[in-house]
Order: structure tokens, then sequence, then C-alpha cells
């Protein structure tokens, strides 16, 4: 077995004095102001080969001298940060190889228990895990294939699938589940965790194709259109000066003859090139990762909508970005208006103010690490009784987090 090297080293400071004392403020409820609250960046990184540790502390601005720390937070087991991502192939450029790299903050509170801090202002359980002692083997309870867990379907049949729907939270409907019985059943074999994960994924919120593109019945009369057949026809009714539409990442309309400013591949020197430049366009949604995290939720919506321009057809340039939100009543403390009335919400998810303080700043932060800027958005709030009682209303507990952009691409 080949040695693997770790190196644990402490950075600078998470936060800004002011983000220090925001997030004190969102604990003065239970704490004292005698509290000490500091917190730093530490880094784990895993490599193959020796590492050259002093160019990774000037990398970093890091050392190996670490204080005391209550506890540690970092990216949730057997998964993986998008900080990470990013730093690893930073890393790789200035000739790090083989190299694995996670950032941990580290909280030292001076003057409480952590048994009376509210982990909830500074822990997101969906995609974090807290440690006691530095995480130093982070990296040695990654998941590995050979842990797949396999549903024993042959045995136990659809109960077996409605077990695992149960445990794994994957929301699947009786439907759905009838269908995998039957499908199994015909295979004659077990399904892993992983394959019925990705079947309920299939019925992500923007991507219910396997919905919109079923056949559906009304009044016993079967509709000639399919949803999502509908939701082209206006395209195929009206389709002047679009050239792509519902078949690529993003879509294009025609554009007109003008210059790119690129380096050449002969001499990567710069100059204007004559082109035949189109537009591309993209909007979708990123409701629930932003309702339960909101500012990872909606970074990773903007970021998922920048890729997809990337990525259409040989390649497309994303020049602006948009960001939207629908949420509940913000209920502002100590400002709640005679209208903010509620039913209250789903422990799960966020408030609308959270929602609303993190969310705008998570979608611009993946926008400006980017370089595109975020020039347009919207901001509603909206919730309604739906009768006298208050037992029900209308609302977006749920937000709808809406994200898009535009840029330019090549006719060749």
């Amino acid at each position: 077995m080949s040695k693997s090297f770790n190196l644990f080293l402490q950075g600078q400071s998470s936060f800004s004095s002011a983000q220090l004392s925001r997030l004190k403020a969102k604990l003065k409820k239970n704490l004292s102001s005698k509290i000490s609250l500091t917190a730093n960046d530490y880094f784990l990184i895993n490599s193959e080969k020796a590492l050259d540790a002093d160019k990774l502390k000037e990398v970093l601005h890091a050392e190996e001298t670490l204080k005391d720390c209550s506890f540690y937070i970092g990216a949730r087991l057997g998964t993986i940060s998008p900080w990470s991502s990013k730093a690893g192939d930073i890393l790789k450029n200035i000739g790090f190889d083989q190299l694995r790299i996670e950032k941990f903050v580290g909280f030292n509170l001076v003057g409480f228990e952590i048994d009376d801090f509210q982990l909830e202002a500074i822990f997101d359980p969906m995609t974090q895990s807290i440690f006691q002692k530095p995480p130093i083997e982070f990296f040695d309870s990654s998941l590995s294939s050979k842990d797949q867990r396999v549903i024993d379907f042959c045995n136990n049949g659809i109960d077996a699938l409605k077990t695992a729907n149960s445990e794994l939270g994957l929301a699947l409907s009786n439907d759905e589940i009838e269908y995998l019985d039957i499908f199994y059943s015909n295979e004659k074999r077990d399904p892993t965790e992983s394959e019925l994960m990705m079947f309920a994924q299939a019925n992500s919120e923007h991507c219910r194709h396997k919905v919109f593109n079923a056949e559906w019945t009304i009044d016993g009369k079967k509709e000639e259109l399919s949803l999502f057949d509908m939701i082209k026809h206006t395209y195929k009714s009206n389709s002047e000066g679009v050239l792509s539409a519902y078949k690529d990442n993003a879509a294009v309309m025609t554009g007109r003859k003008a210059n790119w400013f690129i380096p050449s591949n002969m001499n990567q020197k710069y100059s204007f090139v004559e082109d035949d430049i189109h537009t591309m366009m993209k909007v979708e949604t990123h409701n629930h990762p932003t309702a339960i995290s909101p500012y990872p939720g909606a970074a990773t919506g903007s970021g998922g909508e920048i890729r997809d321009e990337a990525a259409t057809g040989r390649g497309g340039t994303p020049k602006a970005g948009l960001t939207g939100f629908s949420v509940s009543h913000l209920r502002i403390p100590d400002d709640i208006q005679p209208w903010e009335t509620t039913i209250g919400k789903p422990s799960r998810i966020a408030s609308a103010l959270d929602i609303m303080t993190e969310g705008p700043i998570g979608g611009a932060a993946f926008n400006n690490e980017f370089g595109r800027p975020n020039i347009l958005g919207y901001f509603r709030t909206f919730e309604a009784s739906k009768d006298q009682s208050q037992n029900n209303s209308w609302g977006y507990h749920k937000p709808i987090m809406i994200v898009g952009g535009m840029g330019n691409i090549s006719d060749s």
C-alpha cells in the first residue's frame, strides 16, 4: 500500500470583524456579552508524494502552529466542497499534482460551553460535518464504490423499496415505487442505493422530464401534446431568429457580424477577429437547495447556469447574469409588519429572512468569482391566509430562486 502524506495548516481569520459581530448577534439571545468567539481557516492537504510545506504555506497564507479549537466545521464526510474543487485546480496549475485539499473553520469559544451554543447559526447539516478534533483523517473517510449499500429487493420485494425510500429520504411517489418494483422484478436483481438516488434525482425541480414528456388525460380525453410539447409550442409556432432551443444547454438566437478580441492560436497575441456572433441565454431555478442552504444553494445555481452557457455548442462565452427570489414574509426582528402573519414554517428549511440575507450574496459571489457581473434580478415577498382560521396559507416557504444569464457564441 502506497504511503499517503497529510499536512494540516492554520490559515487566517475566517471572518471579518463585521462578520464576527453579525455572528455574535445571532447568538445574543442565549449568550452573554462576555463571550469570546474567534474562527480561523484550517487546511488539510493530502498527497501520495512528499509535500512542499513551505510553498503551500506561502500560497495559502498559512502556518503549522495550531491554535486550540473547540470544534471544526467542514464539508460532510464523503463529499467534496466547491471550494476544494476550485483550490485543487489552482494548486494543480502551479505544480502540485495528485493532491487533495479541503478547508475547515476552527472555532474557539471562551466563556460558554458548546452545549449552549446555537450551532444552527453557523452550521448547515445538509452540507457540513462537525469535528471535535482536527479532522486529519477526513480523506480516509471518503466513500468508495465498495461501500455501496445493496437494497435487499429480491427477498423483500416492494417493502424493501419503501424502506429505502424512507431511510434515504428519496421522496419517491407510490407510482414511482411501483414502477421500480416492476423494473427490478423483471431484472431479477437488487438495486444499489446509488441507483435509487439517481432515479429520485431525475425528478428534481428543474429536470422533471419523465413527467413533462408523459402522456396525460383531461376529462377522459387524451391530450395531443405532452406538457413539454406545450412549452415548446411557442417556439414551433414562431421560431424566426432562433438558432437553437430545447436541444442544448442554453438557447441561441441570431446575432450579427462583430469582432471578437481574442488571442491568436499561433502566437497568443490579442487581435480583432470578425465573426458571426450570436446571443445565447439560459434561465432555470434552484429552489430546493436554496431553501435548505441559502448561500451555497444560490451560489451553485449560478455556477450551474454559467457552466451551461459555457458548454453550449462547442463552447460559449458567458457575459452577464441575473438572480431572482420569491420568499414568504421576512418578519424582520423588532420590525414585524401588521400584515406579516404566518402559520410557521417547516423546521428543515431556512427562514425567508435568512434566504434573503444569504442567498443573493451566494449568487453574486459565484458570479464575481467567475468574473461575470450579476446585473439583473428581482425580489418579492408573498404570504396570505386561505381562510380566516389561518390554518392554511399560500406563500413561498420553499422559495423560488431563479438564476440566468446571457452571453455570446461563435457561428463557427
